[in-house]
């Protein structure tokens, strides 16, 4: 009789405490479309419904003709105050480059709206880079990546690739992060060069952050391998918490990036879907010849251990504000 009342009671413990941390770890409520996200929701609705159906042999229900579809991608779709940089149709007002060192033919097209970004071939990657150039801004995109591919968002940067970059490393080999600020294509950094992306219940920025976001985080936390011929085993690396950066990424899922670039030596904000991730400030401009005001671009990066067979990334709802 005793076992029989501990079990149930053991039972009742845990079901309280499993209802407990699926109360305590449910998802935020979904937040209610924008007008421009609702308008283009209905626009699709009433597109999908205009379909013409069709009976495809005689005798079976009538089904959709999609070749009749007649409807447009949804349409782009920035905050208020910011520029489109990107018109969801083409490419115009960015171009390839045709020195950039990560490659000069990259596969960047338009589908649907969105920009679509992979190597071309394996192993070459590139940059897309605005025509226009910028000091002080703040950009706003959506972005959309498949796992294990590496991109980045570069300013001050030139056509080779000389830039400072926002990492956009979507990787889980321990070597990659998000929305860190790094010296790209052989400049360096003052201060804090690891960057800022501080780890779960830190602030972001600050010394600890930076010694912290040196290591990848949350989906891109794993420890690499102790190098071959050591001898024994070193022990296991302590677990990193998540960053704040991969805290608020959505796996699988469009994520909105907000970045603000602002002074000669740049200060860098970075939020991920509304959360604050990052605040870096450099020392000075470590900007190729001392460059104040360049274009942005987006990469793809090249070799083959940073990207995967067939892997693409994805960028929508561009927009830019210029700051003074």
């Amino acid at each position: 009789m005793h076992s029989v009342r501990v079990l149930v009671i053991g039972l009742v413990g845990a079901a309280s405490v499993a209802a407990t941390i699926l109360v305590a770890g449910q998802a935020p409520t979904t937040p209610a479309p924008s007008p421009a996200e609702a308008a283009n929701a209905a626009a699709q609705t009433a597109a999908n419904a205009a379909v013409p159906r069709v009976v495809l042999e005689p005798g079976l229900t009538e089904v959709p003709d999609y070749n009749q579809f007649k409807g447009d991608p949804p349409a782009v779709n920035i905050p208020e105050g910011f520029t489109p940089a990107f018109n969801g149709k083409d490419l115009s007002g960015w171009h390839i480059s045709k020195t950039a060192r990560h490659g000069h033919t990259p596969d960047f097209r338009v589908v649907h709206g969105v920009i679509v970004g992979t190597q071309q071939p394996w192993g070459h990657g590139g940059l897309l880079i605005t025509d226009k150039k910028y000091k002080n801004f703040e950009m706003t995109l959506e972005v959309k990546p498949d796992w294990g591919c590496d991109s980045g968002i570069f300013f001050r940067t030139t056509e080779t690739g000389i830039a400072y970059q926002i990492t956009m490393d979507y990787l889980g080999n321990g070597n990659g992060g998000l929305a860190r600020m790094i010296a790209e294509g052989g400049i360096s950094l003052g201060g804090n060069r690891a960057g800022g992306a501080g780890r779960a219940g830190a602030p972001a920025g600050g010394a600890a952050a930076g010694a912290a976001a040196g290591r990848a985080g949350g989906a891109n936390n794993a420890v690499p391998a102790a190098p071959a011929g050591t001898g024994a085993a070193a022990a296991p690396a302590a677990p990193q918490p998540p960053s704040a950066a991969s805290l608020a990424w959505k796996r699988e899922a469009w994520n909105l990036v907000r970045v603000r670039v602002e002074g000669d030596a740049p200060k860098l904000t970075v939020w991920i879907n509304g959360q604050l991730v990052n605040e870096q400030q450099d020392t000075a401009n470590h900007a190729f010849g001392g460059m104040l005001e360049g274009p942005i671009a987006l990469q793809v990066h090249g070799g083959s251990e940073r990207w995967q067979p067939a892997g693409f990334w994805r960028w929508r709802n561009i927009g830019i504000k210029e700051l003074p």
